[in-house]
């Protein structure tokens, strides 16, 4: 046990962004009944996970995280979680051919239900009411009910999150995820794109590569039938995370057994926060978003709090500055986590630094801004002699209009077409595609 540390120290500390709940006793109820309810997901897995991004960290792996900015317990349906997985192994594929090397692939989902917010109310025509702060607590839809704080939400997070987990393994065991198949590399958006060329070439080297393995391998390629899908969500809801997490017999330790690989927010993200208490003592692997405003003495301090015996693997730092200012921000904190002596995985977050609010009022990001980020991000880590061993996007395998720019020459004006989003904008299956053929073209550059 981490000294001075419990499940639930976290509770004497500085809470910020949880709900008010005006039953406590229904949420202690909900509580209790949750933390008798079997886990998410093992301490194998978890460490496992952490092995690999330990690998990362030194530039033998490369991690791609990625899913919904908040998920719907609507959306825990069979065709958009298969649409979500195969993006996420479409670009796997890209970027290993592109990379040359492993991928961990860290999806987004199984319990991202919780939000962040700027304001406890949100008003509209004159009404004012309780922020929508994500599934796991209310519900979307503008009115009194809907966005009352429900503890009974809680439950109903952790059967989505248990069925989705559920699909995704027997998914990911039962051969679904080859890709082998022409049909699986649909590049029709690429069409009249000055890169369509360049695009076709990588998909189709891509492929060769795969029917030559298949052709002189000696046995069956359970490789490309059997892959690995880890989780992470943002633990916002300490509730929630504290009755998932478990003191697990004969191992070193306590494990939130909610995800794989929870990660404390840029707005939670202080040393005196709760959040950074509940984090320092859970034996999972962990991320931090960094962004504007966090001094490099702030970044240091976090990290030899949350890993004080700077183990490999254990920290995870996504920067996201935006495209116009992580050339000024970046550099002295890599600097500074360096100069202590800090082993940390740098991972690039080019979404949430790059929003932005059009004329009507709709959150929108524009395709070349995130990608100026994301190459930015790489150039400066070569500069200063480190590695960024990894990418985070908010992304969905469905065809939705949320951001603007790609291939297609998605505008303003086709935003209204297939906007989804309760909360931010998504890159959709082709954006995303195309996020991962850039990187490609962004690393064949640099090896020059």
């Amino acid at each position: 046990m981490v000294e001075g540390w419990s499940p639930d120290s976290w509770q004497r500390k500085r809470v910020l962004q949880q709900p008010e709940y005006a039953d406590k006793h229904a949420l202690q109820s909900v509580l209790d009944e949750l933390s008798a309810r079997p886990p998410l997901v093992t301490p194998h897995e978890v460490e496992a996970l952490g092995k690999q991004l330990a690998e990362a960290a030194i530039g033998k792996r490369f991690l791609l995280q990625g899913g919904d900015c908040a998920e719907r317990f609507d959306e825990c349906r069979d065709d958009i979680i298969k649409n979500r997985l195969k993006i996420l192994l479409q670009m796997s594929v890209v970027l290993i051919y592109g990379l040359k090397n492993p991928v961990v692939r860290v999806g987004r989902f199984a319990g991202q239900y919780a939000k962040p917010r700027s304001s406890e109310f949100e008003t509209r025509n004159g009404v004012t009411l309780p922020s929508y702060r994500g599934d796991i607590i209310n519900a979307p839809e503008f009115t009194a009910e809907a966005r009352r704080v429900d503890p009974g939400r809680l439950l109903k997070a952790y059967h989505c999150s248990a069925m989705l987990l559920n699909f995704v393994r027997a998914l990911a065991e039962g051969g679904w995820a080859d890709l082998r198949h022409p049909e699986n590399w649909n590049l029709s958006f690429a069409e009249g794109s000055p890169r369509a060329a360049e695009y076709h070439s990588i998909i189709e080297t891509v492929r060769e590569a795969l029917r030559f393995t298949q052709t002189v391998a000696v046995g069956p390629l359970t490789g490309l039938r059997r892959v690995d899908f880890f989780t992470s969500h943002e633990a916002l809801h300490l509730n929630y995370e504290q009755a998932l997490t478990r003191l697990i017999p004969h191992r070193d330790g306590t494990y939130n057994l909610s995800t794989h690989f929870p990660w404390i927010g840029k707005r939670t993200a202080q040393l005196d926060s709760a959040h950074v208490e509940y984090a320092r003592g859970i034996r999972n692997p962990i991320g931090v978003k960094v962004g504007p405003g966090t001094a490099p003495s702030e970044v240091v301090a976090l990290v030899r709090h949350l890993n004080p015996f700077n183990e490999p693997g254990r920290m995870t730092l996504v920067t996201r500055y935006g495209a116009e200012g992580i050339e000024q921000e970046l550099p002295p904190v890599i600097n500074a986590v360096g100069a202590a002596g800090q082993r940390v995985l740098w991972c690039c977050d080019p979404m949430h630094g790059n929003t932005e609010t059009i004329d009507d009022g709709v959150k929108t990001r524009h395709f070349d801004k995130i990608l100026t980020e994301l190459e930015l991000a790489f150039d400066i880590h070569a500069g200063e002699g480190t590695i960024l061993g990894g990418v985070h996007f908010e992304l969905t395998g469905e065809d939705v209009t949320e951001c603007t720019g790609g291939a297609r020459g998605l505008v303003e004006s086709d935003l209204s077409r297939a906007y989804r989003s309760t909360v931010d904008p998504r890159l959709n299956a082709e954006q995303s595609l195309e996020m991962a053929l850039r990187i490609v073209r962004k690393c064949r550059r640099m090896r020059r």
